[in-house]
């Protein structure tokens, strides 16, 4: 009876043991480090994988910090730029945990980081892209703004016992008010740019058609010169042929004058003609005078 008393008594200090050992072991994985914590106090610091022991059981406690890169959220900013063009901006950044212990001493756990990391990474970045223009912070330039924001947040962060490896802006846009203001003036100066072209195109047209008009004028005026030129040659040159047949044949060139005058008076059937029996006119009918 005494000796199932003492095996019974045994099993169950094996028991305790067993727990007592399986209690003061701890696992670290290799994403992760540990604080051991004593009533709240960090004792021991463990940055390895592997199984690992606690001094003091049942009086202390871990505490897991993740070892991988991790992720906050910044609240959509507005941002004036340096051009006064407001600027509605989506950004995060990426966190390491370097330090665990002054981590836990000075933001405990992420949460607590994330909400103390928030405002640090605001305000740089108000800072740094408040200090561009639109455009710059549209161009290439972004991945050096981004750079100058995560060693402004850094700065501010060095005791947090965390380190800031980069930092991104999804999205870098004009308030909706802004962009549809941008919109209308695009629109009216696109309005404006045909306006002023519609306005060169009509100024150059009236010039072609001034152009045009003065040429014609001048064309015009050359050619009534040159043709009264000719015109002035020919009568004078008529002049002269019949001034020559005058003079060779004084009663021939009476006899053609008169013809083409009756050919210009009598005209048609029924033409009248009242004058004198003894008229010059019609000296040629047979009844009139000749003279020589």
């Amino acid at each position: 009876m005494i000796k199932t008393h003492r095996i019974v008594a045994l099993s169950i200090l094996g028991f305790v043991a067993l727990i007592v050992v399986f209690s003061s072991l701890f696992s670290v994985h290799q994403t992760e480090q540990a604080l051991v914590l004593q009533w709240g106090e960090p004792k021991a610091v463990v940055t390895e994988p592997g199984l690992h022991v606690k001094a003091r059981w049942p009086f202390q406690n871990v505490l897991y910090v993740d070892k991988r890169v991790l992720n906050v959220d910044l609240s959509t900013e507005e941002v004036i730029a340096q051009d006064k063009k407001r600027l509605v901006v989506d950004a995060f950044a990426r966190y390491r945990i370097t330090d665990p212990l002054r981590f836990f001493q000075s933001l405990t756990d992420e949460e607590i980081a994330r909400v103390r990391l928030q405002p640090i990474l605001g305000s740089n970045v108000r800072r740094i892209l408040g200090a561009q223009t639109f455009a710059a912070v549209l161009s290439g330039e972004r991945a050096k703004l981004m750079v100058d924001i995560r060693d402004g947040v850094n700065a501010e962060t060095k005791n947090f016992g965390i380190e800031i490896v980069d930092v991104r802006i999804r999205r870098a846009d004009l308030p909706p008010q802004n962009s549809d203001a941008i919109y209308l003036r695009m629109q009216q100066e696109r309005v404006r740019e045909a306006n002023e072209y519609r306005a060169q195109g009509e100024q150059i047209s009236q010039e072609i058609r001034s152009k045009a008009d003065r040429d014609v004028t001048v064309i015009l005026a050359e050619a009534t010169r040159e043709a009264e030129i000719t015109r002035g040659q020919g009568d004078a040159e008529k002049n002269r042929i019949f001034a020559d047949a005058f003079s060779r044949d004084p009663d021939f060139f009476a006899f053609y004058r008169s013809m083409n005058a009756y050919q210009s008076s009598l005209k048609g059937d029924n033409t009248t003609v009242i004058l004198s029996p003894d008229s010059e006119f019609f000296r040629y009918f047979g009844g009139g005078p000749t003279r020589r």
